[in-house]
């Protein structure tokens, strides 16, 4: 992995954990909030694989578990963004992806990731959600990362490719 790839990414999650933490928060649904820490790994496994955006989800995930108002076992996240940046990371890979697999890769990723999230919280015994209030989390999750996904998606998948194009599509 090169360092101006690292360094953007490093970058990429900072500023999407930031935002995600200070700013989205005073915009909350049903204290909710967009993860676009998860968009910034989505966009980094569209572009790079699943083995880059596994590295990065694990990094970006314990990121997003550490920073504050932190209110859950460290590692959820972490282990949430693995397993979405190696899933999107496996999305067809022998053409630039179309905006619908975007979509539906940005969806069914919002989906697994807060699921895994919400689960291992149910496993762990967190008390913060209870099992009626998952459902909710999960939809209304995926929904704000649909929604946000025109805005936050397109300088991303940008970024990732104009600083190191991709040698698979040559």
């Amino acid at each position: 992995m090169s360092a101006a790839r690292a360094g953007i990414a490093a970058v990429a999650v900072v500023v999407a954990l930031v935002l995600q933490v200070s700013l989205f928060p005073h915009l909350a649904w049903d204290g909710i909030v967009p993860n676009l820490v998860l968009l910034v790994v989505v966009g980094a496994a569209l572009t790079r694989g699943p083995q880059f955006a596994a590295v990065l989800g694990f990094a970006a995930g314990l990121a997003l578990d550490l920073a504050p108002p932190a209110d859950h076992v460290a590692g959820r996240w972490a282990l949430a963004l693995v397993v979405v940046g190696y899933v999107a990371g496996r999305v067809r890979r022998d053409a630039r992806p179309t905006p619908g697999t975007v979509l539906a890769t940005v969806a069914a990723s919002s989906f697994v990731g807060t699921s895994v999230f919400a689960l291992s919280g149910l496993l762990l015994q967190d008390p913060a959600t209870g099992i009626p209030e998952l459902l909710e989390i999960v939809l209304v999750g995926v929904l704000w990362d649909v929604l946000l996904t025109p805005l936050v998606l397109p300088p991303v998948l940008a970024t990732f490719r104009h600083l190191e194009p991709d040698r698979s599509l040559a």
